[in-house]
């Protein structure tokens, strides 16, 4: 019997559907990539950064550097780090993903949050995404933070803990709520599950969400997770909105 080779194999199906950019469906060299005008519409974070809530400084402050923001309201995870602003290209990805039933863009999403977070993930004992409540899973079929973490988790070779916390309260959409509105709204959402708990004492662990807005919905997670004894949360986003002041 004829023995195909996996090369070629894929050669036939890059022949049969040429790969195309995820965002504009212009070609690519690769499948579930970027095209060169897309990845230049991304603005993406990197240093110099606040060493806690990782937003972009204009100026390098030097290594070590917390923002303003961080020093008036020191957030409740330990590190926040995002691969790029909540705009442009980045946000129809996210849109995408989360609203246009693209699950496979997870995979794209995913590999460049491990290698933005690269830091987080190799202090990482446990990676835990944020989850929905299970009315929402319902009618959104998927969680996004559910598949992004299993991305991160498999390439940077990270247990992955998909139940270890839960969403037991259904809160209000956060979109268009304040700062103050979106903490009141995420009160006693989460929690760690009993039998999770043996899991998450004494680790640290890398929370997973697709965006980062004020923090509030990180903060309510990550203090649920410390609550359940993890020694410290960070937090990795493919996205962040960062606000100028």
């Amino acid at each position: 019997m004829l023995q195909v080779g996996a090369a070629t194999v894929r050669a036939a199906i890059g022949i049969l559907y040429p790969p195309s950019c995820v965002v504009c469906r212009a070609a690519t060299g690769e499948a579930q990539a970027l095209c060169a005008q897309c990845w230049c519409g991304i603005g993406f974070i990197e240093r110099p950064y606040c060493e806690r809530l990782g937003t972009p400084f204009e100026i390098d402050l030097g290594p070590g550097m917390v923002s303003p923001a961080a020093i008036a309201e020191p957030p409740v995870f330990a590190r926040a780090r995002a691969v790029c602003r909540f705009e442009g290209a980045a946000r129809d990805l996210v849109h995408r993903l989360k609203y246009g039933d693209r699950a496979e863009l997870a995979l794209t999403l995913g590999r460049m949050m491990r290698q933005s977070g690269h830091e987080l993930l190799a202090d990482a004992d446990l990676v835990v995404p944020v989850p929905l409540h299970r009315t929402r899973l319902w009618s959104r079929r998927f969680n996004q933070a559910a598949l992004l973490a299993r991305v991160v988790a498999g390439l940077g070779e990270r247990t992955l803990a998909i139940t270890a916390l839960a969403r037991v309260r259904r809160t209000r959409q956060q979109v268009g709520l304040t700062r103050a509105q979106r903490g009141d709204n995420l009160q006693g959402a989460f929690r760690v599950p009993p039998q999770a708990r043996p899991l998450v004492q004494g680790r640290r662990i890398l929370l997973i969400d697709d965006v980062l807005t004020t923090g509030a919905t990180a903060n309510a997670a990550a203090r649920a997770l410390l609550r359940a004894g993890a020694t410290a949360v960070d937090v990795l986003t493919f996205a962040r909105v960062v606000t100028e002041r």
